[in-house]
């Protein structure tokens, strides 16, 4: 029953009778939750709420495996680094990420003396973390690899400290398969003949060392009536030279003993030096075909394990027009190069065995060299690029020369020495641009490998393809299951990998298996999943083709540019 009562106006207004137990009825509560529902979905535009997830684990010294504190781990969005967080790992080693949308992740630490480690990494890839898939991300190990150091000193043959000599670390580089031993630093030595490289990952390494005595005098050369006459009056014993020295003495890289740092380890090597006679060799000089300049100094660097490296030598006119002194040098065998007409990088001229002193070299007749003349176009017949330059790399890949596009799509290499090379593509930014196809004297071949003879000129119509296809994928087990961690290879047909390794394209699967390989060039490809495979020697006889029958074939099209996504899931093969 109402009551009717008046308001203030004098209005009569309706007013519902108390109830029967005297209190006043509020909503039911399901009621309230969904009022309350409602009005966060208007605001919110109807959204609803994202799930989120948890990243956890610890972090790990690779050497030990103790946990590792202080250790700052950082979680970034792989299509975007930018959007990342860090946490400072406690004495327990252990982190946390709460809040964690779905996506995928790189996982790293970075502790002092420790490199930067990736979750899973190997030869510089490694295994993103995915969230939202239904995948463990709570119970994750990060190794942290501790970072090894190679100390000494350099002695001479009195047992005393020789300072400001050059000390060279080499370091044995089996990334993906290319086995090669590669320069990785230098130092020089301080007052009491020291040296230090700090900084070091697990690897095999070679220290060496060049250096001339203190007390090495040099001979001096003069024209009288015009002839070449040496002047000096100094002792044998003073003209002397150290040869670059290993660590065990050896004076060739060949007979060195590598120094294996594993990780977090500290070596000492000492270098001791013994001089020997020094020679001296008598260069004719070519005269500069361009008029600049009379005459073109020569340079002579050392072949070490067919790599050519700088050395420690003088050089001096020796009185006669057209020739250089060149002193303090040891036996073996030499590399001759001279700049090029135009100036820029050097042009081998030859090479040459030194063996006694006042040996003369002459350098090999540009009438034996031949010229490379290029001509560039696009497969869509757009615009060259205007950063666009060519090298020539031969069979031990070696940068023989260089040349940079001119105007009107045009590259020419001059005074080649007879081989066989490859021309290379290089532009300043991506993406990456190869030589895809070339005709020689009428004949298409594929590819970009040329042979060039003696004395000729050669000239070749290219061209130029642009790396842009990317391939995406997911690696499944033989049960069905996905492969995370598992190393994924993009090997190119009718090209050998061993000369041509920079073709092949690598990946590491995520943790939900998937992949992508990107910057592929048109051509025909085996795609290939394989398990616990980082450290193998890929590029040795046999080693791959295991693997190729029974790989994925694909072809990249010329034309192509979106990319390619697999159909069916790659079969991982057990190593």
């Amino acid at each position: 029953m109402n009551r009717a009562c008046r308001d203030g106006a004098g209005r009569v207004a309706s007013k519902p009778a108390p109830s029967k137990i005297g209190t006043v009825r509020h909503p039911k509560p399901v009621l309230c939750c969904l009022l309350v529902l409602a009005i966060l979905l208007a605001c919110s535009g109807g959204s609803t709420f994202a799930q989120t997830y948890r990243v956890a684990g610890i972090v790990v010294n690779d050497a030990d495996g103790a946990p590792l504190g202080r250790t700052r781990v950082s979680l970034a969005e792989v299509k975007d680094r930018r959007k990342a967080e860090s946490v400072v790992t406690g004495a327990d080693g252990k982190f946390e990420f709460r809040g964690v949308p779905a996506g995928k992740f790189t996982l790293e630490g970075a502790r002092r003396n420790f490199m930067i480690s990736a979750y899973q990494g190997h030869e510089g890839f490694s295994t993103a973390i995915v969230t939202g898939g239904g995948l463990e991300t709570e119970n994750l190990v990060l190794r942290v690899i501790p970072l090894g150091m190679i100390a000494g000193k350099v002695i001479d043959e009195a047992g005393e400290p020789l300072r400001d000599a050059r000390v060279r670390l080499s370091m044995r580089r089996d990334r993906l398969g290319e086995d090669r031993i590669l320069p990785r630093m230098f130092a020089t030595t301080d007052d009491e003949g020291q040296y230090e490289f700090r900084d070091l990952g697990p690897a095999e390494y070679f220290v060496s060392v060049a250096a001339k005595p203190w007390y090495a005098v040099r001979p001096v050369w003069e024209s009288q009536n015009g002839a070449r006459t040496r002047t000096d009056t100094i002792a044998p014993d003073l003209d002397v030279t150290y040869g670059r020295t290993y660590y065990n003495g050896a004076t060739g890289q060949e007979g060195a003993t590598p120094l294996v740092v594993t990780k977090g380890e500290h070596l000492t090597a000492d270098l001791h030096l013994n001089p020997v006679p020094a020679l001296t060799v008598i260069v004719k000089m070519q005269e500069d075909p361009g008029g600049q300049h009379f005459f073109r100094p020569p340079m002579l660097r050392k072949m070490e394990m067919d790599t050519p490296e700088d050395v420690v030598a003088e050089m001096a006119p020796s009185g006669v027009a057209g020739e250089m002194v060149i002193s303090g040098l040891t036996p073996g065998r030499y590399l001759m190069s001279s700049p090029g007409s135009e100036g820029g990088m050097l042009r081998q001229t030859g090479q040459v065995e030194i063996t006694q002193d006042g040996q003369t070299l002459e350098p090999k007749a540009s009438e034996g060299t031949s010229t490379v003349k290029l001509r560039v176009k696009t497969v869509r017949g757009e615009e060259l690029r205007n950063d666009l330059s060519f090298s020539l790399r031969d069979e031990h890949r070696r940068t023989v020369a260089y040349a940079e596009m001119k105007g009107i799509a045009e590259a020419i290499f001059e005074r080649v020495p007879a081989g066989r090379y490859a021309v290379l593509t290089h532009t300043s930014q991506p993406p990456q641009y190869t030589i895809g196809k070339m005709v020689i004297e009428g004949k298409e071949m594929e590819g970009h490998d040329i042979a060039v003879g003696e004395g000729a000129t050669m000239e070749i119509d290219a061209t130029v393809m642009a790396a842009i296809v990317s391939v995406e994928g997911v690696v499944h087990r033989k049960d069905g299951k996905t492969a995370g961690g598992a190393m994924v290879a993009l090997v190119p047909k009718g090209m050998d990998p061993r000369t041509h390794p920079e073709r092949i394209r690598w990946d590491q699967t995520d943790l939900d298996g998937s992949f992508m390989v990107g910057g592929i060039l048109p051509g025909k490809y085996t795609l290939i999943a394989v398990q616990d495979a980082w450290g193998t020697a890929w590029l040795k006889d046999g080693v791959l083709e295991k693997y190729l029958a029974h790989g994925q074939e694909l072809t990249i099209g010329e034309l192509m540019t979106a990319p390619v996504t697999l159909p069916e899931p790659l079969e991982l093969q057990a190593k």
